[in-house]
C-alpha cells in the first residue's frame, strides 16, 4: 500500500481522506472474471469513484475493453494495457498479478460498491467543506453568489445519494409488478388528485415529472383553477405547493385565496364590508390556511435559474415537493440566452420547465396566454395552434388544458341570462400517455371558484 502513495488523489492532506483500498482491490478483481460484475459495476460507479490513480487508469482502460467488446480477463486486459502504452500508468505487471490474489465472492459484491461509493462521498463533503472555508475569504464576489453556488453544490451532493443506477428491463418489470399488484388491493390514481373528479379520470391525477400546460385568453380563470388546484392537493395530500406569481402580487393572491375559502366575494372582501360573522370566519380560515405548506413568490421576471434555487431551498426545508404552479410562462425570461426572438427564449424556458420536472421528480403546472387568432374564429374553442409565441410548448408540456366559456364572449345581457354563464369547459388538448377530451365544471366569477359539475 506504501508503494501507491503516489496514486493518491491530488488533494490537500489527502492522506487522511477516506477510502478502502481492499474493496477497490476486491471490485477490480470481480471485473476480470464476470461480465454480470462488469454490468453491475458500470451501473453504479464511475472511475472518479476509485481513490488510487492506478485503480481509475485500470477501470477507463476495463470500460473501454468492455465498449469495444474485448473479451476480459488477465491475459487480455495485459495485452491490451501493453499495446496501448498504458501498462506503466497502472503500475506495471504486478499490479495485475496482485488481482488474482484476491477471489471474490460476487454475492457480495453490491456491498464492496456500496462502501467504495460512501467513501467517494465522504471526500467530496470533506472536499466541499474547504472550498466553504476558502470561499469565505473570497471579498470581491458577493455573499448571495457564493451561497447559491454551495447550495447547489450540496443539492447536487444530496442527490448523488439518491441517484438511482440504470435499470435493466427485468428490474423495471419487476417494480411494475409490485406496483400494479399493490394498486389492485388498494385502489388510487397513479398521480397527484387535482380535486376536479372528472379530469381525474383522464389523467390519473397530475404525474410526477410532468410539464402542464393551462392556457387561455386573458380573464378565462387561469389563475382560479390553477390556484383551485394548488388548494385541493393542499387539503387531500398535504404535500407542499408553491404558487410563482409573476402577474400578481402576493397580497392579491391572498385576497383570493380567502376568497375562495370563506365564500365572501371579492368585492365585499377588498372593500372591507364584512358583517359580524364575517369576522369569525375569516379568523378561522386564516388559522386553517396557516397550517398548510403553501409558498408563495411574486419575484418578477424569474429566470430558470431564480425557481431552481428556491425549489431546492424549500426541497431542504420541507423534505418534498407536491406541485408547483408558475402563473404565467410568458411572463418568464432566460438570463442565459440573449436573444431578440422571444418565440427561441420561450422555447428554451418550456424546455427547462420540463427538465426541471424531471430533475424533481414533481409535477409543474405553467399558465400560458393564447393568441387573439383565436378572436377571428367563429368558433372559438381554443386549439393546440392557438398557445401564444411557440410552437414548442405544444411539444414539451405532457399534458395541455385549454379553458373556454361561453359567457366571456356574450355581451348582449339577454344571451346571458340563456346561456349557462358559470358553466367551463377544460379541453383536454394534449396527454401524452392518456386520452384526450372535454370535462365540464362551474365557475363562480364573484368568489374565483371552480368547482365539479354534479
Amino acid at each position: 500500500m506504501q508503494s501507491l502513495s503516489n496514486n493518491k488523489l491530488s488533494l490537500s492532506h489527502d492522506q487522511y481522506l477516506p477510502h478502502n483500498f481492499l474493496a477497490e482491490k476486491i471490485i477490480l478483481s470481480s471485473l476480470l472474471i464476470s461480465s454480470e460484475a462488469i454490468e453491475l459495476t458500470i451501473r453504479s460507479i464511475r472511475i472518479e469513484t476509485f481513490y488510487f490513480k492506478n485503480h481509475q487508469e485500470l477501470y477507463k482502460v476495463i470500460l473501454e475493453m468492455y465498449n469495444k467488446k474485448i473479451l476480459i480477463d488477465i491475459v487480455t486486459l495485459n495485452a491490451f494495457l501493453q499495446d496501448t502504452g498504458k501498462l506503466n500508468l497502472i503500475g506495471g505487471t504486478k499490479v495485475l498479478i496482485e488481482l488474482i490474489n484476491y477471489v471474490p465472492n460476487l454475492s457480495y459484491l453490491e456491498e464492496y460498491i456500496k462502501l467504495v461509493q460512501d467513501k467517494f462521498l465522504r471526500r467530496c463533503l470533506i472536499k466541499l467543506g474547504y472550498e466553504i472555508i476558502n470561499s469565505a475569504y473570497i471579498t470581491n464576489v458577493s455573499l448571495e453568489s457564493i451561497f447559491l453556488n454551495l447550495e447547489s453544490k450540496v443539492f447536487e451532493l444530496t442527490n448523488e445519494i439518491q441517484t438511482q443506477t440504470v435499470a435493466t428491463t427485468a428490474d423495471l418489470f419487476s417494480n411494475i409488478f409490485l406496483e400494479l399488484k399493490q394498486k389492485s388491493l388498494n385502489p388510487s390514481l397513479s398521480g397527484i388528485p387535482s380535486g376536479f373528479y372528472d379530469l381525474d379520470s383522464f389523467t390519473q391525477g397530475f404525474q410526477k415529472s410532468d410539464l402542464i400546460i393551462i392556457a387561455g385568453r386573458p380573464s378565462m380563470g387561469k389563475t382560479a383553477l390553477a390556484l383551485n388546484m394548488g388548494l385541493n392537493i393542499l387539503k387531500n395530500t398535504k404535500l407542499p405547493v408553491i404558487f410563482f406569481s409573476l402577474e400578481m402580487s402576493k397580497e392579491q393572491l391572498t385576497y383570493r385565496l380567502l376568497t375562495h375559502e370563506t365564500d365572501i366575494t371579492n368585492l365585499r372582501l377588498k372593500s372591507g364590508n364584512l358583517y359580524k360573522e364575517d369576522w369569525d370566519l375569516l379568523n378561522q380560515t386564516m388559522k386553517n390556511l396557516s397550517t398548510l405548506p403553501l409558498f408563495l413568490d411574486d419575484t418578477p421576471n424569474p429566470s430558470i435559474q431564480d425557481l431552481k434555487s428556491k425549489l431546492k431551498k424549500i426541497l431542504f426545508e420541507q423534505g418534498q415537493i407536491g406541485l408547483v404552479i408558475i402563473d404565467y410562462l410568458q411572463l418568464m425570461q432566460n438570463s442565459q440566452l440573449k436573444t431578440d426572438n422571444r418565440a427561441q427564449e420561450l422555447s428554451q424556458i418550456t424546455r427547462s420547465l420540463k427538465n426541471l420536472a424531471r430533475e424533481f421528480n414533481i409535477p409543474i403546472i405553467a399558465l400560458s396566454q393564447l393568441s387573439r387568432s383565436v378572436e377571428n374564429r367563429p368558433n372559438k374553442r381554443p386549439i393546440l395552434s392557438d398557445l401564444r409565441e411557440s410552437g414548442s410548448i405544444e411539444q414539451d408540456a405532457d399534458l395541455v388544458l385549454m379553458l373556454y366559456r361561453e359567457s366571456y364572449y356574450l355581451t348582449n345581457d339577454e344571451n346571458r341570462s340563456q346561456n349557462n354563464s358559470d358553466l367551463v369547459e377544460l379541453i383536454i388538448t394534449k396527454q401524452r400517455n392518456g386520452p384526450i377530451g372535454t370535462v365540464d365544471l362551474l365557475f363562480d366569477s364573484s368568489r374565483t371558484k371552480f368547482s365539479n359539475l354534479e
